[in-house]
């Protein structure tokens, strides 16, 4: 009984109900007087001295009810697990001598052996350690939990685990008997993947709480990162996007208007004024004469970074008057322009034509490499000082070539090379990424990985145009 309330004293720390030493005492002795039969007497008993708050009491029968949820039966260690199952002592025994002699021909951390054999205890308080956590900080994204399910694995020594139970098979049908090895090995194997479920089960936990305290800082959906938003929160943030779109080319048609006779130029206004008097009767106008800037876009749609480039193109398709003239490409592996689809379709059609793989094949890995070569070849001689190239992309290139050298070519021709990232400087050089050397080779990096950054972006963008 102490080891099952210990149990959930840890995970309702861990969701962060503050439960003092007397509280634990106070629930120990509840349980001794009310006993494990009845469930909700349980329950109540608990909840009478661990939640003083009403959000305190939300948060315990939650995880009370989590906690005691029949799929997450609380059968003991692995040894009583397998008991349960049918296995004999003289079974059992002679499994203990193999995992004894694994774990001490195993050279690393034998952290995940003893969480495997021993109770749900063990495996929480390790994915609860400080170790865990940091190696969980980076991850800003749902489409990360493979990548980091993968890391706390190797942290807790789950894969040499794995092959150790699979070099073990043999070992147990030899002393066992083939029907006999053969099931235990199986349920060990069972034992095993439910182990990975709930490393896993805890990373995406651990994502929720992040995402969740996001939420009380930034209200707003704008605010959120893209990989997060829901159906509707995307839709309320093409809306807002659109009507900073909108705002841009009213902005751009009253400078228009207003260009067509001039702004007053107060210096030779009041120089022609001396003429009458003092008395500017003729004001003096001036026509700001520049040439207007081209832009050229280039944006990763592969799945890492689909969000955003489906949001940074629909801005892009929105705001097509305010360059003289405006190229827009696409890539995964391969490079495929956009600008006519652009002009000929709208919006709308015009995504679901790149989002539907008509234009490059969005099932292959990104290839930063090959689509700058490939991309440079298609601006050939174009690319000038009064040409803004703006690329979007997480640089992930799986480790293929990056060809840096093309960004710094495109930064010695052209008036600037932004670069548009969706990930936060602190993942940069993670894994396969590849943005600390773009960044060095670009002329500036700007960060988006919500809507109110990329619109921040995008007046970067614009600001260059003056």
């Amino acid at each position: 009984m102490l080891r099952v309330l210990d149990e959930l004293l840890w995970v309702l720390r861990r969701e962060g109900l503050p439960v003092s030493t007397a509280q634990a005492i106070d629930a120990a002795r509840v349980a001794a007087l009310v006993g494990f039969s009845d469930r909700q007497t349980l329950r109540d008993g608990l909840a009478s001295v661990l939640a003083t708050k009403k959000d305190e009491l939300t948060l315990f029968q939650a995880c009370f009810d989590r906690f005691f949820a029949e799929e997450r039966a609380h059968l003991g260690d692995l040894w009583s697990r397998l008991r349960v199952r049918g296995f004999s002592e003289a079974e059992l025994a002679a499994l203990r001598e193999l995992l004894t002699a694994a774990a001490q021909r195993a050279s690393g951390d034998a952290a995940g052996m003893l969480a495997f054999t021993g109770e749900a205890l063990e495996l929480d308080q390790l994915l609860a350690s400080a170790g865990i956590g940091r190696a969980l900080a980076p991850m800003t994204s749902a489409l990360q939990t493979g990548f980091f399910t993968q890391e706390v694995n190797k942290r807790l020594g789950i894969p040499a685990l794995g092959s150790a139970l699979a070099r073990m098979r043999d070992a147990l049908r030899e002393a066992l008997g083939e029907e006999r090895g053969s099931a235990l090995a199986a349920a060990l194997r069972e034992e095993l993947d439910a182990m990975k479920r709930r490393v896993r089960a805890h990373v995406e936990a651990s994502l929720a709480r992040k995402l969740g305290e996001a939420d009380e800082q930034a209200a707003r959906a704008v605010d959120r990162p893209f990989s997060s938003l829901s159906p509707e929160e995307m839709a309320e943030v093409r809306r807002a996007l659109r009507r900073l779109a909108e705002r841009l080319r009213g902005a751009e048609r009253l400078r228009k208007k207003r260009s067509r006779r001039g702004r007053i130029d107060p210096h030779r206004t009041l120089r022609r004024s001396l003429r009458t008097g003092g008395i500017p009767f003729r004001p003096a106008r001036r026509v700001r004469r520049r040439d207007k800037p081209r832009l050229v876009l280039l944006c990763d749609v592969s799945d890492s970074v689909r969000l955003a480039s489906r949001f940074m193109l629909e801005l892009v398709a929105a705001s097509q008057e305010l360059f003289a003239e405006t190229r827009s490409f696409v890539f995964v592996s391969d490079v495929g322009e956009t600008t006519d689809l652009f002009r000929r379709k709208s919006s709308e059609a015009a995504l679901a034509a790149i989002e539907s793989g008509r234009v490059v094949d969005r099932t292959r890995n990104s290839n930063y490499g090959r689509a700058l070569v490939a991309f440079e070849e298609r601006l050939g001689r174009s690319v000038d000082r009064r040409t803004t190239v703006v690329i979007l992309g997480d640089g992930r290139t799986n480790f293929l070539p990056e060809e840096v050298s093309v960004v710094e070519r495109l930064v010695r021709r052209a008036g600037s090379v932004l670069w548009i990232c969706p990930e936060p400087p602190a993942t940069w050089g993670t894994g396969d990424s590849a943005m600390p050397r773009y960044a060095a080779a670009a002329s500036r990096v700007l960060v988006a990985r919500t809507a109110g950054e990329l619109e921040g972006a995008a007046r970067e963008l614009l600001a260059r145009r003056k």
